[in-house]
């Protein structure tokens, strides 16, 4: 006999057919094109400036050339080079201080900035304009612009002269001359980083800051606990910028002191291209170019990645 559970069970529905595209064959060539029309210019255009360029890069770096003879394959030779090389070490030194002390103050002061400037006002406006009018201008201009101030005739030297004060060494100076790059890079990008925590506390509700408000919330406690979180994935972004432009910085270091005095200011990005590719080592400075491209993308990983497990901690 059948059981009842039997004839009251659900009979389970038949797969449902795979759904065919029924649009005419013309159509579907037209759509093909258009997509290919417009995706293609910039998958070419990529691939001609970036792609090709980076492929070039990489087999030029296991090479020995200076730019005219033929270019002939060595392996690693080059990469063997990199971490034997006095100078790449000293580079190396350099750009680290730079880019850690670079970030740090460029990001934290330009989140202080910011959350100082929140409010809408002329004033606020006004100062908001005033950090970002040095990103506007050629790098290679401020540069030769504090070296006119810093130096040992520059503006500030020659007012100190005029009151019986000895110049101060602020380019000449290995330490001193450091601070300076340090302090002029960090005026130069600073403007950056405060646009763009501004526009992201623009995000921040305004009922979620007024109910924190009433509930006794001071205005630090509200900004550690509420404004700054919601703007963390800016923040991150802020920090994989500043953190990869400062390991390539180049053209301060031109302008401003010249990698000088004693290489004390002299970064990896200046040694690559105005030693080696200067020195016509095209092979080795390429595989320093390709190391260094390298470093940038681990290290742009390795943030966003911690900043990710964060978030997920938190939100777990």
């Amino acid at each position: 006999m059948v059981e009842l559970a039997e004839l009251t069970k659900p009979v389970a529905a038949p797969p449902a057919p795979p759904r065919r595209n029924t649009r005419p064959r013309g159509v579907r060539l037209r759509a093909a094109a258009v997509s290919l029309g417009m995706g293609g210019p910039a998958v070419l255009l990529y691939t001609v400036l970036t792609v090709v360029p980076v492929g070039v890069a990489i087999y030029l770096s296991f090479t020995d050339w200076n730019g005219f003879s033929k270019a002939v394959f060595v392996g690693l030779k080059n990469y063997a080079k990199l971490f034997s090389d006095p100078a790449s070490g000293r580079a190396w030194y350099v750009t680290g201080i730079i880019s850690v002390a670079g970030t740090v103050l460029m990001v934290g002061g330009g989140l202080v900035y910011a959350l100082a400037l929140r409010g809408r006002s002329k004033w606020n406006s006004f100062f908001r304009a005033l950090a970002y009018y040095p990103h506007v201008i050629s790098a290679l201009i401020l540069g030769y612009l504090w070296a006119a101030i810093l130096g040992t005739n520059g503006a500030i030297n020659s007012t100190l002269q005029k009151f019986g004060l000895g110049p101060i060494g602020f380019l000449f100076d290995e330490k001193l001359a450091l601070i300076a790059l340090i302090w002029v890079i960090v005026w130069a990008g600073f403007g950056f980083n405060v646009v763009l925590f501004v526009a992201a506390l623009q995000t921040v509700p305004a009922e979620l800051l007024e109910a924190a408000a009433i509930d006794g919330a001071s205005k630090a406690q509200i900004n550690r606990r509420i404004v700054v979180p919601m703007i963390a994935p800016v923040v991150t972004v802020a920090t994989v910028l500043n953190l990869v432009g400062l390991i390539r910085a180049y053209d301060l270091v031109v302008s401003l002191t010249g990698g000088g005095p004693a290489g004390s200011t002299q970064t990896y990005g200046y040694l690559i291209l105005a030693k080696s590719f200067e020195g016509t080592k095209i092979g080795y400075a390429t595989a320093q170019a390709v190391f260094l491209m390298v470093v940038s993308a681990a290290l742009a990983l390795l943030v966003t990645a911690l900043r990710n497990r964060q978030d997920q901690a938190a939100a777990g």
